[in-house]
């Protein structure tokens, strides 16, 4: 397909699909960037829940980054995979120690950071700095394969990377890439104040920024992938996610989830016999056996490796 045309198709597209998301009211790059972490793997529906929870508690990254690791946890449950959670306690930790508090735009520093991988961190530049880059993100490799790949099997990243450069515009004039980020107004932004952002008057206005382009983008992969079998299963980097009902994730999940109500309920912790028992009651209510010898303490102690809980005089508790 020749790039104009397929450029001109998909502006027109993307005011077609426009999804009126929350994080899309603001170019404040806090939220964004809470909002890329909690999509990846995530429903929208389910990010259209939670963000907002997570901005009345955790306001700015001055509040997230004081917070106790605890209370960041138990914010982020029923998202899934708990790693993101003490990623962007870190990364908020980070940004306020390291660039005094003002979010990064350079592709360098937002990768420095942890959680933030290459396409983490082109969406923040996109959506807070309307910066072009490459973002690589899974409806956007689903847009891409569909129109210039049709059919072909195991199609690399390294091949799509190329026209995803060819076809992001360039930055809006007099766009320089600094740190702060104005909102759809072009006033500062106070941080959390996302929820209170009005829409922009048009689904998609009519500049063709590199916000823009990946929003149309992104709905259209979004929408391409309800209508046809799904293209990015065509990449070659496609892996079928395992299933998660009984794998050692749900228990490592379900071990953090047992230390953070032993805190609500004013516990010392738990031993790992507590745990290694809870374990097995949340096993058999799910019609499965006993967990092996040991499981529990082995995801205890690598829970523990990573930040998550600590040990004191036998009893474990989350960090």
């Amino acid at each position: 397909m020749e790039v104009s045309s397929f450029r001109q198709l998909m502006r027109a597209e993307g005011t077609a699909r426009y999804r009126d998301l929350m994080w899309r009211r603001t170019r404040d790059p806090y939220i964004i960037w809470l909002s890329e972490v909690m999509l990846q793997q995530t429903q929208v529906p389910r990010v259209e829940v939670h963000l907002p929870r997570w901005l009345e508690r955790f306001p700015s990254l001055a509040a997230l980054s004081e917070a106790p690791v605890a209370d960041v946890l138990a914010q982020w449950q029923g998202m899934g995979y708990n790693r993101r959670a003490l990623a962007l306690h870190e990364a908020a930790r980070q940004v306020m120690e390291r660039f005094d508090g003002v979010f990064p735009s350079a592709t360098a520093d937002l990768i420095s950071l942890p959680g933030i991988g290459p396409a983490t961190a082109q969406g923040i530049r996109a959506f807070a700095f309307d910066l072009p880059g490459v973002y690589l993100e899974t409806n956007v490799r689903t847009v891409f394969l569909h129109h210039f790949f049709p059919d072909v099997p195991g199609v690399p990243d390294r091949e799509l990377v190329p026209l995803i450069e060819a076809t992001c515009p360039a930055a809006p004039a007099g766009e320089d890439g600094g740190a702060s980020a104005p909102d759809s107004a072009g006033a500062p932004l106070a941080p959390g104040a996302a929820h209170d952002v009005a829409p922009f008057a048009t689904p998609l206005d009519a500049d063709d920024t590199p916000r823009n382009w990946y929003y149309a983008l992104l709905d259209y992969g979004a929408y391409l992938k309800k209508t046809i079998p799904n293209p990015s299963r065509r990449s070659a980097g496609h892996v079928r996610q395992k299933p998660f009902e009984g794998s050692r994730r749900q228990k490592r999940a379900e071990v953090v989830r047992l230390l953070l109500a032993a805190r609500e309920d004013g516990a010392c912790g738990l031993t790992a016999a507590e745990v290694t028992a809870e374990l097995d009651a949340f096993e058999a209510k799910a019609g499965r056996g006993p967990v092996e010898r040991g499981l529990a303490e082995e995801l205890l102690a690598k829970l523990a490796q990573e930040g998550f809980c600590v040990a004191q005089d036998g009893r474990w508790s989350i960090a």
